[in-house]
């Protein structure tokens, strides 16, 4: 290769960057970021308001394509500039963030005999199951966002010796958290209402339940998305309407006065119908506990990562909303089991913070390169 470890340069491609929100984007973000040697050059897909996001020096942000509100007609657009772009980067590896920049990625491998590393979530493999196949049997490693995902990968034909099982981070407080729990029992769940698997309907459905254990408990709902017009008539059918607040999308300081006031999170996401896919991980288990707030999750998919049965919180069968209600119940009435929880979840996320998993990409950058 020639390159040194010093020197290295990675580009980076991915439809999936901030200001854009999500789980995705903020992994690419953290991590291109938080490269200490390496020096990433970050090719994404143009965004309104990207233009102060992008002023600082690292990473270097390209973007193209627009902002047509077709996707398929932006994604051609991201993996046909991914070529020209490599020419003038002259990368020494190429990171593809999500399986449908692949096809760029392996043309810059061919081409530029240039190694790839792709990144693998879980929910993108079942949806494009040949594209995936492709993704993989293109490229040089590949990280897996959990067992989960390393599972579903090794399904697709994944050699388990080229893939390496890097979790997503967490931002951790600036300061130590102050728990100011509200006075009210109060459940919190923060998730975009774009997928069904993410189980807002079975915690509507649990709800009744912990109400009648729990008196005068509450539902906070925060995020936004098409299913929201459905999950409201549903609160209101099981005459839980009152105990509901849909909050839709807030800033970082609303979304941590809730992480902080909030007494359980819960979001008891599922397998979608097949089986196949679901939670990949999910950050946002780890951001409650690194508020010092226990959880309440699916004991399927990516949540196994993400949060430790009996320790961090509690992890049930996501399809049985009577065991869900439980769960809820049993953190609600016994505050001192719910705070030892929390507190041993602050403690294992501060293992999660953004930085040591940079540190761990980029190691594997540049293994990958030295080959």
């Amino acid at each position: 290769m020639g390159c040194t470890v010093r020197d290295l340069r990675v580009l980076v491609i991915t439809p999936d960057y901030p200001p854009a929100r999500g789980g995705i984007q903020t992994l690419v973000h953290r991590v291109t970021s938080g490269f200490d040697r390496a020096h990433a050059h970050v090719l994404t897909l143009d965004h309104p308001d990207s233009r102060e996001f992008d002023s600082h020096p690292r990473p270097t942000v390209e973007r193209v394509g627009g902002l047509s509100p077709v996707r398929r007609a932006r994604t051609l657009w991201l993996n046909a500039a991914a070529l020209r772009v490599a020419r003038a980067v002259r990368p020494d590896i190429v990171l593809s963030a999500h399986i449908i920049t692949s096809p760029a990625a392996a043309a810059i491998r061919r081409l530029m005999r240039v190694p790839v590393v792709q990144y693998v979530y879980a929910k993108e493999l079942g949806a494009k199951p040949h594209l995936a196949r492709f993704a993989l049997a293109n490229a040089d490693r590949v990280i897996a966002i959990s067992h989960y995902a390393a599972e579903l990968t090794y399904a697709l034909g994944g050699r388990p010796e080229r893939t390496a099982l890097i979790t997503p981070g967490v931002d951790l407080p600036a300061e130590p958290v102050v728990r100011s729990p509200l006075e009210q029992p109060t459940m919190l769940t923060v998730a975009r209402m774009e997928d069904r698997y993410k189980g807002h309907d079975v915690l509507a459905r649990a709800l009744p339940l912990v109400r009648s254990k729990i008196p005068g408990v509450q539902w906070v709902v925060i995020g936004d998305g098409p299913l929201r017009p459905g999950l409201e008539q549903l609160v209101q059918s099981h005459g839980v309407g009152s105990q509901t607040r849909f909050l839709g999308s807030v800033d970082d300081v609303d979304r941590d006065y809730w992480l902080r006031s909030a007494h359980v999170f819960t979001m008891p996401s599922r397998l979608p119908a097949g089986g196949f896919a679901g939670e990949g991980f999910g950050i946002v288990y780890l951001e409650a506990n690194a508020h010092g707030m226990p959880v309440v999750a699916g004991n399927v998919a990516g949540a196994i990562d993400a949060v430790v049965d009996g320790e961090t919180g509690l992890l049930v069968d996501p399809a049985d909303h009577l065991a869900v209600g439980r769960a809820l119940v049993d953190l609600l009435s016994d505050r001192g089991r719910a705070e030892e929880l929390g507190r041993a979840g602050a403690e294992r996320a501060r293992g999660f913070a953004w930085p040591l998993i940079a540190e761990r990409v980029e190691r594997l950058l540049e293994d990958t390169a030295r080959r």
